[in-house]
């Protein structure tokens, strides 16, 4: 008679578990279907940007470096609506400053703290205002470490690995998306 009684307690208790596994998705509900990635390389000392294609209507690029940590800081451009064309751009020189040729329509309005290194970050996030757009995410080190190792058309798209743009043209919906690209799904 035990026996009996414990089977249902079994199938119920299962399905409990079922229903509170399903509940907890940990996916973002706005998540993209694929991951997204934006390129970066040092070249002559500067660190430069390519979004992979181009993000039309841009109002502000934020470069966030060690973000969620004590020593988080952070780079803002804005533009004033309708926004500008985004695809490749110097964000700033080893010494913190902003390039001489830096001749992108954006302006800065917060540059980063004059003592600031950012060579010392492990990581830097990317965000795009403007335009439905998807953040990105680099390893500092990794960036500049490799960037002479690679032809100058070749950027580090995070964990895709370093892309020029025929294989950003290749795998773009494919395995990852271009901060821009819309989702396929």
């Amino acid at each position: 008679m035990a026996d009996i009684t414990r089977w249902p307690r079994l199938a119920c208790a299962a399905l409990v578990l079922a229903a509170v596994t399903a509940a907890c998705d940990t996916t973002p509900q706005y998540a993209p279907s694929l991951p997204p990635a934006a390129g970066f390389r040092v070249d002559d000392g500067v660190l430069k940007l390519w979004t992979g294609t181009p993000c039309a209507g841009v109002t502000g690029l934020r470069l966030i470096f060690d973000s969620g940590t004590a020593e988080s800081t952070d780079q803002l451009w804005t533009a004033p609506r309708p926004g500008v064309l985004v695809e490749r751009m110097n964000l700033v020189r080893i010494a913190g400053e902003i390039p001489a040729d830096f001749d992108a329509p954006l302006q800065v309005r917060k540059p980063l703290p004059l003592d600031y290194d950012w060579t010392e970050a492990d990581s830097l996030s990317f965000t795009v205002d403007g335009p439905k757009a998807y953040g990105a995410r680099v390893d500092v080190a990794q960036v500049l470490r490799e960037s002479a190792q690679h032809p100058s058309g070749s950027y580090l798209f995070g964990r895709r690995g370093w892309m020029d743009a025929a294989d950003v043209g290749r795998e773009n919906r494919k395995s990852f998306l271009t901060v821009c690209t819309p989702d396929p799904r």
